[in-house]
């Protein structure tokens, strides 16, 4: 399975340098349209490689999208914590129940009272 996986990296690896190398013409990305920012009269302007606006578009994307999915998913992970801790609650009420039950007693006895399954009498 590790082979496979790294066999999947390097073919990822292979074809973004394949698409970086195919796209080194530079672009210009503004942040307005042209008629727009003529309006306002601020257009700031980046000229980088077509492949690095293409790269930065997927991170961006990619980063937007786990963001959005760890608030989605916050209402499961405030229900498991809670019930995670209802359950340790739950326990120690329990540890402190076989300890009263069993305060006095030989230790055992005590072990063998909670192995054994009740009896049910039949009438």
């Amino acid at each position: 399975m590790r082979y496979l996986r790294y066999a999947l990296l390097v073919l990822l690896a292979v074809v973004i340098v394949s698409i970086s190398i195919a796209n080194r013409d530079l672009v210009t990305v503004r942040l307005l349209p042209d008629a727009l920012g003529g309006l306002i009269g601020f257009n700031p302007s980046l000229t980088l490689p077509l492949f690095l606006a293409i790269l930065c578009g997927i991170m961006i994307g990619l980063i937007l999208g786990f963001f959005w999915e760890w608030m989605r998913e916050y209402k499961h992970r405030r229900r498991a914590s809670t019930r995670e801790r209802e359950l340790r609650q739950l326990e120690q009420e329990v540890g402190q129940l076989k300890e009263e039950k069993h305060r006095g007693k030989d230790e055992v006895l005590a072990i063998l009272d909670d192995t054994v399954p009740a009896r049910i009498e039949h009438g």
